[in-house]
């Protein structure tokens, strides 16, 4: 292999991985695509999706974005997440992955002419091409208004809008 075939490798590889990213921020065109999507449960309570391809941070940062922006929209100050779902794996956002393996081996064998031993090594590379993958959150709210309570999973709707849209 000569200088120039790993690094070649690799740019094809993060190629191929830029072929799907997260669209930009909206609402979802259609179903199967990317965006936001809500569902009103009660007057103060919704449902709120992000669908997205990649790392599930993102996707929930856009689903809390969703969240923020349906709670001022509707009047309120605060809202608190009662139930959270996501749906992808972990390592969702693909990309170029090399391993290396290695091994050793020695065996003996006899014949009628003598008998001899003999040992290897042997190296490989694995390249693991593949691209991002098909990640959601889903939300419950619930949103309310005056002093936001001291919960762990409630927020100011304006704060988290201004935290997430820099």
């Amino acid at each position: 292999m000569n200088r120039l075939t790993l690094p070649l490798i690799a740019a094809a590889g993060l190629a191929l991985s830029a072929c799907a990213s997260l669209a930009p921020y909206g609402a979802q065109v259609g179903p199967g695509g990317q965006g936001y999507a809500e569902q009103r449960i009660e007057s103060n309570r919704y449902r709120v999706t992000y669908t997205g391809v990649g790392a599930p941070g993102p996707v929930a940062d856009m689903a809390l974005l969703r969240a923020a922006e349906l709670t001022t929209a509707q009047g309120y100050d605060w809202f608190e997440v009662t139930q959270s779902w996501t749906d992808g794996r972990p390592d969702s956002a693909g990309g170029f992955r090399p391993s290396l393996g290695v091994g050793y081996g020695s065996g003996r064998s006899s014949s009628r002419y003598g008998s001899y031993s003999s040992s290897g090594v042997g190296v490989g590379v694995g390249l693991n091409f593949s691209g991002p993958s098909r990640t959601s959150t889903t939300l419950e709210v619930l949103m309310g208004t005056g002093p936001r309570p001291d919960r762990s999973y409630a927020y100011d709707a304006r704060s988290v809008q201004d935290s997430l849209r820099r």
